[in-house]
């Protein structure tokens, strides 16, 4: 299964993006999941400590690394770089392993002029590129209020494109331009996740806001969350049964949805 999560920032991506590589690992998947969030925090929701947190060094910013592979040197323009580097062991060599689940920060880029054609980006492209199209772990990408990292060339091995939407018109219009970017770059499945849901009215909101949309789950506003946040908990930890029976039946429509023939699986395209 290959999942990219994304919508507006504070929508809660980060938690969803743990909470279902951390299923997926505790049904004995091989997972990698990937912050392609600049302002992320996907490592502390998957349970690492501060001083985890702290010695993980972002692909984008190991320059060592991005140099080998590309051929060029960082932050020096106009050079002639590779443009398919050798990424197949990146994840193994510079994941860095939570409860089961293998972490990949890419990190931010800092383009030069307009736009990046930038060993950076090339090294990250083609990263993304290999774990979505070749590799064989389930894939968990915690997005941006976007989808830079996806292009039309990774997008037909995206399963399914979760976009999450909490109950504010800023929310919502966010959710409708990551829908409509996905759509245009051919994602095959798009599907919404209603989080900090504290009522009905909250829900219908969402609901309206998304006419003709599939809601994949409904994610009540918790205490639990914030304080697992808070104690360095991962986001797991400290649920109860029917807060984590929210997030088991989303992985379940995911999973349904994977397996469901294509044609089927049109329904959440703009």
């Amino acid at each position: 299964m290959k999942l990219a999560i994304s919508g507006k920032g504070g929508t809660g991506k980060s938690t969803l993006a743990a909470a279902l590589a951390l299923m997926m690992a505790g049904k004995g998947w091989r997972v990698v999941a990937v912050d392609a969030d600049p302002d992320g925090n996907l490592a502390a929701a998957l349970g690492a400590s501060p001083e985890q947190v702290s010695r993980i060094i972002p692909i984008s910013k190991q320059k060592e690394l991005v140099e080998e592979r590309t051929g060029a040197k960082v932050k020096q323009y106009g050079q002639m770089f590779k443009l398919n580097p050798e990424v197949s062991d990146i994840a193994e060599g510079y994941g860095t392993r939570l409860k089961g689940v293998t972490l990949l920060v890419l990190g931010a880029i800092e383009a030069g002029g307009s736009g990046c054609a930038c060993p950076e980006s090339v090294l990250i492209r083609a990263l993304v590129c290999d774990l979505v199209l070749h590799r064989k772990e389930a894939l968990v990408m915690d997005m941006e209020a976007g989808i830079e990292h996806l292009g039309r060339a990774t997008a037909r091995g995206v399963d399914t494109l979760v976009v999450m939407v909490e109950p504010s018109q800023r929310a919502i219009d966010s959710a409708h331009r990551v829908a409509r970017l996905g759509a245009e770059i051919g994602l095959r499945d798009i599907r919404f996740v209603a989080n900090k849901v504290t009522s009905p009215a909250d829900e219908q909101y969402i609901r309206n806001g998304l006419p003709g949309r599939d809601l994949a789950g409904v994610i009540p506003w918790s205490e639990e969350i914030r304080a697992s946040e808070r104690q360095g908990h991962a986001v797991l930890d400290q649920l109860d049964e029917e807060l984590l029976a929210c997030f088991e039946t989303i992985l379940r429509k995911l999973e349904a949805t994977r397996k469901a023939p294509a044609d089927k699986r049109l329904r959440g395209k703009t």
